[in-house]
């Protein structure tokens, strides 16, 4: 969707048009076989050792709870292995266990 000009009735090519006109010349390039766009496999964790993700950032649960915005329950569920994480918060508590700083530093408001 262009903006037209009033008085000559032309499109004028705004720059979000022009990246998502380039992006599906890319994607077409890329399903053609005549592109290799850049690909990050993730490989997510099945089992997820919780209580030694918190040990090592010298928390309690109370703190640990808390610091990550995680139901203190929950925790304690996870931790005596009642109850699993999902995927997404395997992904997070991943992501706590390589760089917990980031996330305090990200939660801090």
């Amino acid at each position: 969707m262009g903006v037209r000009n009033s008085t000559t009735g032309a499109k004028r090519r705004t720059r979000l048009g022009l990246a998502l006109e380039q992006s599906a010349k890319e994607i077409l390039a890329h399903v053609k076989g005549d592109a290799r766009l850049p690909t990050r496999r993730i490989v997510l964790p099945d089992e997820v050792d919780v209580k030694r993700i918190r040990t090592r950032a010298g928390m309690s649960q109370a703190e640990f709870a808390r610091a990550f915005c995680i139901n203190p329950r929950t925790l304690q569920e996870w931790e005596q292995g009642r109850r699993k994480p999902d995927a997404t918060t395997r992904a997070y508590l991943a992501v706590i266990a390589k760089n917990r700083e980031a996330v305090l530093d990200a939660l801090a408001s």
